[in-house]
């Protein structure tokens, strides 16, 4: 009899922490995130068995829907996943509903506190709550503010509030909304949201270094000699003008999403496993994290923005004659920098990042680069060896690679490089969950290890505002290039890094 072959991988899959009784209240329902990415996560979660029989989702927005339209609109936003799954949709459209609020009408949160016991004995949730404000970011203290007022936030193990980003537009802003947020709850009630942190592949990075022994001990200035962060996207603007023109690249990626690879990627083992200790890591290495030069920013910091490109067939705008932006904008959707950290560890090892809109590939990495060989002793198939690279790969194709030499085939001592890889999805048989799937669970848990303290947010804009400043009050140091879109940036970006005698890496 031939036995089934198994995965040895996938032993021990799906066992997960079950959320507790819970009403997740939603504001901003009516918003592109809610039909995106929150209710599509919550109905992953619901087929994968994590949300209790005691759970509900209620909706609030400005518009004055009933639960019948909020579920007809759900179901038009998941038509794929439902076409799938259509007795799963069934008995997970039983736990949403609706009620209009307007955050600034104190006789809504009157009502909302009213709907909300309703539905506390309905679905025996307990009183067991998490706000989610999916609004617009100048409503985030205000919202709380609200939420405190009608006593909806007083029971610190029992409610708690996540808030989207951008939190803050720079230091002085964000240093201002966490006053205001932590007068209205708890440190430990507040979770702010980075959906980057929920992708596997970005939490496999504190894996790969503190479970395996053969790479933390050469995880340093000895051994390394430069790390590349690189989110790229080959989407222009879309329909997100009237946010970006206010935001750009440098608030819109890279004090959040690249800043927390970056610490993840550069922070000291934590003492235990537990939320507070790896937070308290990665808060040090982000205070140790400065600009190249800066003295000189315009030195270590380079901004793009796309341009026309494309085909006949299918010509591309540029980002000046996209809907809604300024025909003379000089908001930058392309960000380049060097960044040192002024510690033990990486003293003296440059750290490159980049992000843009329009680039020739879809594309989320971390590539560490090693130091070369003391001596060459072989030749190499192409002039020199080349250096050992590990490469993380956060989306897509989700896994890492490592690059290193061996000998090519043949007479003679000639050595090439190959790459030996690793792929979440052939390992595990499965795709990777969406990064809001794992957030929400951990959001509901009560499980802060993935999200942004609020210090780790003041040290991150802190490190950005001098930019930020600059290019407020003297744009001209700090000038936006541009470049043809689906290229990867302005060449001054290679330039950049070309000071290093290095290249960016080009899959």
């Amino acid at each position: 009899m031939i036995m089934p072959v198994t995965n040895p991988l996938r032993i021990g899959l799906r066992q997960e922490r079950v959320v507790p009784p819970q009403c997740l209240v939603i504001f901003g329902a009516s918003g592109d995130l809610t039909h995106r990415k929150l209710v599509p996560a919550l109905f992953e979660l619901f087929k994968q068995r994590r949300l209790p029989s005691e759970f509900a989702v209620l909706g609030c927005a400005r518009r004055p829907w009933t639960d019948e339209i909020f579920k007809e609109r759900m179901e038009e936003a998941l038509s794929t996943q439902i076409k799938e799954s259509p007795k799963e949709w069934e008995l997970f459209s039983q736990n949403l509903f609706y009620e209009p609020v307007d955050l600034q009408q104190t006789e809504h949160l009157v009502k909302l506190g009213e709907r909300l016991e309703i539905i506390d004995k309905l679905r025996a949730t307990h009183g067991h709550r998490t706000f989610y404000l999916s609004v617009s970011p100048k409503f985030y203290g205000s919202g709380c503010r609200a939420l405190a007022a009608a006593g909806l936030l007083k029971d610190p193990k029992r409610s708690r509030v996540v808030i989207e980003k951008p939190f803050g537009r720079d230091f002085n802003s964000a240093q201002s909304l966490n006053s205001l947020v932590q007068s209205c709850a708890q440190e430990s009630q507040i979770f702010r949201i980075d959906h980057y942190l929920g992708k596997e592949t970005v939490q496999n990075i504190l894996v790969l270094r503190f479970a395996n022994t053969i790479f933390e001990p050469i995880w340093n200035r000895n051994y390394i000699s430069s790390v590349q962060i690189t989110s790229s996207e080959t989407v222009g603007v879309e329909d997100r003008a009237g946010y970006y023109e206010s935001s750009g690249a440098l608030r819109d990626m890279v004090q959040n999403h690249l800043t927390q690879m970056l610490a993840l990627t550069a922070m000291e083992p934590p003492g235990h496993f537990d939320p507070e200790a790896i937070r308290n890591e990665k808060a040090k290495v982000l205070q140790a994290v400065k600009l190249a030069n800066e003295e000189k920013p315009w030195e270590c910091c380079i901004r793009g923005q796309y341009s026309k490109g494309g085909s006949d067939e299918d010509p591309l705008l540029g980002y000046r004659e996209e809907p809604g932006v300024n025909p003379n904008s000089t908001t930058e959707t392309y960000v380049a920098m060097k960044l040192f950290i002024d510690n033990w560890r990486w003293q003296g090892v440059p750290f490159y990042v980049r992000t843009g809109k329009r680039l020739a590939k879809r594309l989320s990495e971390v590539v560490l680069t090693f130091r070369e060989a003391p001596v060459h002793l072989f030749d190499a198939a192409g002039g020199c060896p080349t250096s050992n690279q590990l490469i993380l790969r956060i989306q897509p194709n989700e896994g890492a690679e490592f690059s290193f030499e061996v000998k090519s085939p043949g007479s003679g001592m000639r050595s090439r490089p190959v790459n030996m890889e690793f792929s979440y999805d052939e390992s595990f048989g499965e795709p990777s969950d969406e990064g809001y799937v794992r957030l929400l669970a951990d959001a509901m848990l009560g499980d802060p290890t993935l999200f942004t303290r609020s210090d780790e947010v003041e040290a991150a804009w802190r490190l950005y505002t001098p930019l930020l400043e600059k290019i407020e009050d003297s744009p001209w140091e700090l000038p936006v290039y541009q470049y043809e879109s689906r290229t990867w940036g302005p060449t001054e970006s290679d330039l950049l890094i070309g000071k290093d005698q290095l290249l960016w890496r080009r899959p």
